[in-house]
Protein backbone atom coordinates (compact mmCIF):
# COMPACT_ATOMS: atom_id res chain seq x y z
CA UNK A 1 0.00 0.00 0.00
CA UNK A 2 2.72 2.30 0.86
CA UNK A 3 4.93 1.77 -2.19
CA UNK A 4 1.45 2.86 -4.06
CA UNK A 5 0.94 6.04 -2.29
CA UNK A 6 4.39 6.96 -2.90
CA UNK A 7 4.18 5.80 -6.68
CA UNK A 8 0.80 7.84 -7.02
CA UNK A 9 2.66 11.16 -5.60
CA UNK A 10 5.84 10.78 -7.88
CA UNK A 11 3.06 10.78 -10.50
CA UNK A 12 1.66 13.51 -9.11
CA UNK A 13 4.30 15.81 -8.94
CA UNK A 14 5.62 14.88 -12.20
CA UNK A 15 1.95 15.88 -13.86
CA UNK A 16 2.86 19.38 -11.62
CA UNK A 17 6.63 20.05 -13.17
CA UNK A 18 4.37 19.41 -16.67
CA UNK A 19 2.09 21.64 -16.18
CA UNK A 20 4.21 24.49 -15.05
CA UNK A 21 5.84 24.01 -18.77
CA UNK A 22 2.88 24.29 -20.33
CA UNK A 23 1.32 27.39 -18.24
CA UNK A 24 4.23 30.06 -18.60
CA UNK A 25 4.24 33.24 -19.47
CA UNK A 26 4.67 34.75 -23.19
CA UNK A 27 8.57 34.63 -22.58
CA UNK A 28 8.55 30.96 -21.40
CA UNK A 29 8.63 27.83 -23.69
CA UNK A 30 5.08 27.00 -23.26
CA UNK A 31 3.23 26.76 -26.94
CA UNK A 32 2.07 30.07 -28.73
CA UNK A 33 -1.11 29.66 -30.39
CA UNK A 34 -1.83 31.99 -33.18
CA UNK A 35 -5.70 32.75 -34.47
CA UNK A 36 -6.29 33.36 -37.75
CA UNK A 37 -10.15 34.16 -37.10
CA UNK A 38 -11.17 33.03 -41.13
CA UNK A 39 -11.53 29.81 -43.32
CA UNK A 40 -7.97 28.24 -44.29
CA UNK A 41 -7.16 29.74 -47.30
CA UNK A 42 -7.52 33.37 -47.03
CA UNK A 43 -5.12 36.24 -46.03
CA UNK A 44 -5.16 35.68 -42.21
CA UNK A 45 -4.39 32.11 -42.76
CA UNK A 46 -2.10 32.43 -45.00
CA UNK A 47 0.06 34.78 -42.79
CA UNK A 48 -0.89 33.67 -39.54
CA UNK A 49 0.54 30.12 -40.94
CA UNK A 50 3.72 32.27 -42.64
CA UNK A 51 4.18 33.54 -39.12
CA UNK A 52 3.85 30.12 -37.53
CA UNK A 53 6.98 29.06 -39.83
CA UNK A 54 9.25 32.17 -39.39
CA UNK A 55 9.17 31.90 -35.79
CA UNK A 56 9.72 27.98 -35.80
CA UNK A 57 13.19 29.11 -38.09
CA UNK A 58 14.09 31.87 -35.71
CA UNK A 59 12.95 30.13 -32.08
CA UNK A 60 13.58 26.45 -32.60
CA UNK A 61 12.42 25.88 -28.88
CA UNK A 62 9.17 27.44 -29.19
CA UNK A 63 6.22 25.58 -29.90
CA UNK A 64 3.81 27.20 -32.35
CA UNK A 65 0.81 26.30 -33.47
CA UNK A 66 -2.24 28.74 -35.72
CA UNK A 67 -5.90 27.50 -35.47
CA UNK A 68 -9.35 28.46 -37.39
CA UNK A 69 -12.23 30.63 -35.95
CA UNK A 70 -13.41 31.78 -39.33
CA UNK A 71 -17.22 34.24 -39.24
CA UNK A 72 -18.45 37.61 -39.46
CA UNK A 73 -15.22 39.50 -40.52
CA UNK A 74 -13.38 37.66 -37.69
CA UNK A 75 -15.57 39.42 -35.37
CA UNK A 76 -16.41 36.22 -33.92
CA UNK A 77 -12.58 34.95 -33.24
CA UNK A 78 -12.10 38.68 -31.56
CA UNK A 79 -15.03 38.27 -29.13
CA UNK A 80 -12.58 34.61 -28.47
CA UNK A 81 -9.85 36.62 -27.52
CA UNK A 82 -11.63 39.34 -25.80
CA UNK A 83 -12.05 35.95 -23.76
CA UNK A 84 -8.65 35.20 -23.19
CA UNK A 85 -7.72 38.30 -21.28
CA UNK A 86 -4.19 38.01 -19.62
CA UNK A 87 -3.63 35.63 -21.82
CA UNK A 88 0.01 35.65 -22.82
CA UNK A 89 0.83 32.84 -25.21
CA UNK A 90 -1.75 33.41 -27.90
CA UNK A 91 -2.16 36.12 -30.83
CA UNK A 92 -4.37 36.91 -33.07
CA UNK A 93 -3.70 38.00 -36.68
CA UNK A 94 -6.34 41.15 -37.83
CA UNK A 95 -5.94 44.05 -40.18
CA UNK A 96 -7.83 46.19 -42.33
CA UNK A 97 -10.90 44.29 -42.71
CA UNK A 98 -11.94 43.69 -38.96
CA UNK A 99 -11.56 46.88 -39.14
CA UNK A 100 -14.68 47.52 -41.04
CA UNK A 101 -16.34 44.11 -40.38
CA UNK A 102 -16.67 45.40 -36.69
CA UNK A 103 -18.66 47.96 -37.79
CA UNK A 104 -20.73 45.99 -40.64
CA UNK A 105 -21.59 43.50 -38.02
CA UNK A 106 -22.22 45.90 -34.98
CA UNK A 107 -19.68 44.21 -32.47
CA UNK A 108 -20.57 44.25 -29.13
CA UNK A 109 -16.27 43.91 -28.63
CA UNK A 110 -13.41 46.46 -30.32
CA UNK A 111 -10.14 46.32 -30.89
CA UNK A 112 -10.10 48.24 -27.40
CA UNK A 113 -9.80 45.13 -25.88
CA UNK A 114 -7.37 43.67 -27.64
CA UNK A 115 -3.26 44.44 -26.79
CA UNK A 116 -1.77 45.78 -29.85
CA UNK A 117 1.35 44.30 -30.75
CA UNK A 118 2.42 44.66 -34.34
CA UNK A 119 1.89 45.99 -38.04
CA UNK A 120 3.49 43.23 -40.58
CA UNK A 121 2.61 43.89 -43.97
CA UNK A 122 0.90 45.98 -46.52
CA UNK A 123 -0.65 44.32 -49.99
CA UNK A 124 -2.49 46.14 -52.63
CA UNK A 125 -5.52 44.62 -53.99
CA UNK A 126 -6.43 42.85 -57.61
CA UNK A 127 -9.55 42.87 -59.12
CA UNK A 128 -9.79 38.99 -61.40
CA UNK A 129 -12.44 37.58 -63.75
CA UNK A 130 -12.45 34.07 -64.64
CA UNK A 131 -10.39 33.02 -67.55
CA UNK A 132 -13.50 32.21 -69.73
CA UNK A 133 -15.32 35.71 -68.65
CA UNK A 134 -16.47 38.15 -71.83
CA UNK A 135 -15.22 40.92 -69.61
CA UNK A 136 -11.23 41.70 -70.93
CA UNK A 137 -10.81 45.29 -69.45
CA UNK A 138 -11.61 47.72 -66.62
CA UNK A 139 -13.72 49.25 -69.56
CA UNK A 140 -15.64 46.51 -70.17
CA UNK A 141 -16.46 45.58 -66.14
CA UNK A 142 -17.34 49.33 -66.12
CA UNK A 143 -19.98 48.89 -69.29
CA UNK A 144 -21.49 45.84 -67.40
CA UNK A 145 -21.83 47.56 -64.00
CA UNK A 146 -23.14 50.68 -65.53
CA UNK A 147 -25.71 48.77 -67.80
CA UNK A 148 -26.90 46.56 -65.17
CA UNK A 149 -25.22 46.77 -61.79
CA UNK A 150 -27.44 43.26 -60.06
CA UNK A 151 -25.87 41.48 -62.90
CA UNK A 152 -22.19 41.73 -61.65
CA UNK A 153 -21.76 39.72 -58.66
CA UNK A 154 -18.96 40.64 -57.02
CA UNK A 155 -17.16 37.84 -54.94
CA UNK A 156 -14.78 38.88 -51.94
CA UNK A 157 -14.03 38.76 -48.40
CA UNK A 158 -16.07 39.81 -45.38
CA UNK A 159 -19.10 42.78 -45.56
CA UNK A 160 -17.24 45.73 -45.04
CA UNK A 161 -13.89 44.33 -45.44
CA UNK A 162 -11.10 45.81 -47.52
CA UNK A 163 -12.49 44.00 -50.54
CA UNK A 164 -16.09 45.80 -49.70
CA UNK A 165 -14.68 48.68 -49.72
CA UNK A 166 -12.15 48.40 -53.17
CA UNK A 167 -15.44 46.96 -55.10
CA UNK A 168 -17.25 50.21 -53.45
CA UNK A 169 -14.79 52.74 -54.28
CA UNK A 170 -14.51 51.65 -57.88
CA UNK A 171 -18.29 51.56 -58.51
CA UNK A 172 -18.28 55.42 -56.92
CA UNK A 173 -15.42 55.83 -59.63
CA UNK A 174 -17.37 55.03 -62.13
CA UNK A 175 -20.37 56.32 -61.63
CA UNK A 176 -22.84 53.65 -60.48
CA UNK A 177 -24.23 53.63 -56.83
CA UNK A 178 -22.16 51.68 -54.76
CA UNK A 179 -25.20 50.43 -52.85
CA UNK A 180 -26.03 48.84 -56.09
CA UNK A 181 -22.83 46.51 -56.03
CA UNK A 182 -23.94 43.03 -56.04
CA UNK A 183 -20.91 42.05 -53.29
CA UNK A 184 -20.92 38.54 -52.50
CA UNK A 185 -19.03 37.61 -48.77
CA UNK A 186 -17.17 35.28 -48.66
CA UNK A 187 -15.82 33.96 -44.89
CA UNK A 188 -11.85 33.34 -46.59
CA UNK A 189 -10.37 33.95 -49.60
CA UNK A 190 -10.24 30.16 -50.43
CA UNK A 191 -14.15 30.49 -50.36
CA UNK A 192 -13.84 33.77 -52.72
CA UNK A 193 -11.37 31.43 -55.40
CA UNK A 194 -13.84 28.62 -55.76
CA UNK A 195 -16.47 30.53 -56.35
CA UNK A 196 -14.11 32.56 -59.34
CA UNK A 197 -12.73 29.29 -60.38
CA UNK A 198 -16.21 27.48 -60.60
CA UNK A 199 -17.86 30.75 -62.80
CA UNK A 200 -20.45 31.50 -60.22
CA UNK A 201 -19.50 35.18 -60.30
CA UNK A 202 -18.42 37.93 -62.24
CA UNK A 203 -15.23 39.18 -60.94
CA UNK A 204 -13.59 39.04 -57.65
CA UNK A 205 -11.13 40.99 -55.21
CA UNK A 206 -8.69 40.04 -52.83
CA UNK A 207 -5.24 40.46 -52.21
CA UNK A 208 -2.54 40.58 -54.84
CA UNK A 209 -0.84 37.25 -53.02
CA UNK A 210 -4.65 35.32 -52.92
CA UNK A 211 -4.89 35.47 -56.39
CA UNK A 212 -1.64 36.16 -58.48
CA UNK A 213 -0.89 32.47 -58.53
CA UNK A 214 -3.71 31.56 -60.85
CA UNK A 215 -3.43 35.01 -62.74
CA UNK A 216 0.08 33.82 -63.54
CA UNK A 217 -1.49 29.95 -64.29
CA UNK A 218 -4.22 31.43 -66.75
CA UNK A 219 -7.07 30.36 -64.85
CA UNK A 220 -7.77 33.93 -63.78
CA UNK A 221 -7.59 36.83 -65.54
CA UNK A 222 -6.39 40.14 -63.93
CA UNK A 223 -8.09 43.51 -65.01
CA UNK A 224 -6.15 45.80 -62.06
CA UNK A 225 -4.99 46.01 -59.22
CA UNK A 226 -5.02 49.30 -56.61
CA UNK A 227 -1.28 50.12 -56.69
CA UNK A 228 0.06 53.58 -57.77
CA UNK A 229 2.18 51.93 -60.05
CA UNK A 230 2.30 48.82 -61.79
CA UNK A 231 3.41 46.13 -59.90
CA UNK A 232 6.69 43.33 -60.41
CA UNK A 233 5.91 40.32 -61.67
CA UNK A 234 2.51 41.08 -62.05
CA UNK A 235 2.13 42.70 -65.91
CA UNK A 236 -1.60 43.87 -64.65
CA UNK A 237 -2.75 47.93 -64.98
CA UNK A 238 -3.53 50.06 -62.19
CA UNK A 239 -6.92 50.60 -61.42
CA UNK A 240 -6.08 54.42 -62.31
CA UNK A 241 -4.60 53.27 -65.57
CA UNK A 242 -8.19 52.16 -66.27
CA UNK A 243 -10.02 55.09 -65.45
CA UNK A 244 -10.95 54.25 -62.22
CA UNK A 245 -9.00 56.67 -59.53
CA UNK A 246 -8.93 54.39 -56.75
CA UNK A 247 -5.84 53.41 -54.82
CA UNK A 248 -5.95 51.23 -51.48
CA UNK A 249 -3.42 48.96 -49.72
CA UNK A 250 -4.84 46.00 -47.41
CA UNK A 251 -2.85 46.01 -44.32
CA UNK A 252 -1.85 42.58 -41.55
CA UNK A 253 -0.64 42.92 -38.13
CA UNK A 254 -1.41 40.98 -34.64
CA UNK A 255 -3.06 41.91 -31.42
CA UNK A 256 -3.10 39.66 -28.24
CA UNK A 257 -5.74 39.51 -25.74
CA UNK A 258 -6.34 42.69 -23.08
CA UNK A 259 -4.78 42.41 -19.67
CA UNK A 260 -1.10 41.17 -20.63
CA UNK A 261 1.54 41.93 -17.94
CA UNK A 262 3.94 44.08 -19.56
CA UNK A 263 6.35 41.26 -19.02
CA UNK A 264 3.96 39.12 -21.39
CA UNK A 265 3.23 41.95 -23.93
CA UNK A 266 7.38 43.00 -24.16
CA UNK A 267 7.93 39.05 -24.87
CA UNK A 268 5.48 38.62 -27.51
CA UNK A 269 6.69 42.19 -29.47
CA UNK A 270 10.13 40.57 -29.02
CA UNK A 271 9.28 36.87 -30.33
CA UNK A 272 7.20 38.62 -33.29
CA UNK A 273 10.09 41.30 -33.71
CA UNK A 274 12.53 38.16 -34.21
CA UNK A 275 10.35 36.55 -36.49
CA UNK A 276 10.39 40.32 -38.59
CA UNK A 277 13.88 39.79 -38.44
CA UNK A 278 14.43 36.44 -39.62
CA UNK A 279 15.28 35.04 -43.21
CA UNK A 280 12.17 32.96 -43.53
CA UNK A 281 10.36 35.54 -43.15
CA UNK A 282 11.90 38.53 -45.43
CA UNK A 283 11.70 35.10 -48.07
CA UNK A 284 7.90 34.47 -47.26
CA UNK A 285 7.35 38.33 -48.05
CA UNK A 286 8.84 38.68 -51.33
CA UNK A 287 7.11 35.24 -52.31
CA UNK A 288 4.00 37.19 -51.67
CA UNK A 289 4.41 40.06 -53.10
CA UNK A 290 3.89 41.90 -49.38
CA UNK A 291 5.09 44.67 -48.49
CA UNK A 292 6.78 44.90 -45.40
CA UNK A 293 5.40 47.80 -42.77
CA UNK A 294 6.85 46.81 -39.60
CA UNK A 295 5.09 48.60 -36.17
CA UNK A 296 5.01 47.73 -32.73
CA UNK A 297 4.30 48.97 -29.61
CA UNK A 298 2.50 52.56 -29.27
CA UNK A 299 3.33 53.55 -33.28
CA UNK A 300 0.96 50.52 -34.01
CA UNK A 301 -1.63 51.17 -31.45
CA UNK A 302 -1.65 55.10 -32.85
CA UNK A 303 -1.93 53.50 -36.09
CA UNK A 304 -4.70 51.15 -34.97
CA UNK A 305 -7.08 54.36 -33.67
CA UNK A 306 -6.25 56.05 -36.44
CA UNK A 307 -7.31 53.36 -38.42
CA UNK A 308 -10.17 52.68 -37.18
CA UNK A 309 -11.71 56.30 -37.21
CA UNK A 310 -11.08 56.52 -41.48
CA UNK A 311 -12.35 53.50 -42.10
CA UNK A 312 -15.24 54.53 -40.52
CA UNK A 313 -16.08 57.33 -42.22
CA UNK A 314 -14.93 55.45 -45.63
CA UNK A 315 -18.33 52.71 -45.32
CA UNK A 316 -20.34 55.45 -44.01
CA UNK A 317 -20.05 57.56 -47.18
CA UNK A 318 -20.16 54.24 -49.51
CA UNK A 319 -23.38 53.49 -47.57
CA UNK A 320 -21.71 49.66 -48.12
CA UNK A 321 -22.81 48.40 -44.83
CA UNK A 322 -25.71 48.24 -43.29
Amino acid sequence: MRLRILAALAALSVAALTGCGDTGTGGGTSALRIMAPASPGGGWDQTSRTAEQAIKAAAPDRKVEVFNVPGAGGTIGLAQLAGEKGNGNLLMTMGLVMVGAIEQNKSQVTLDETTPIAKLTEEYEIVVVPAESPLKTLADLVAAWKADPAKVSVAGGSAGGTDHIVAGLMAKAAGVDPKQVNYIAHSGGGEALNALLGNKVTIGISGVGEFAEHVKSGKLRALGVTSGERLPDLDTPTLKEGGLDVELANWRGMVAPGGLSDADKKALTDLVTKMHDSQAWKDAVAKNGWIDSFQTGQEFADYLAAEQTRVKAIIAELGVVS
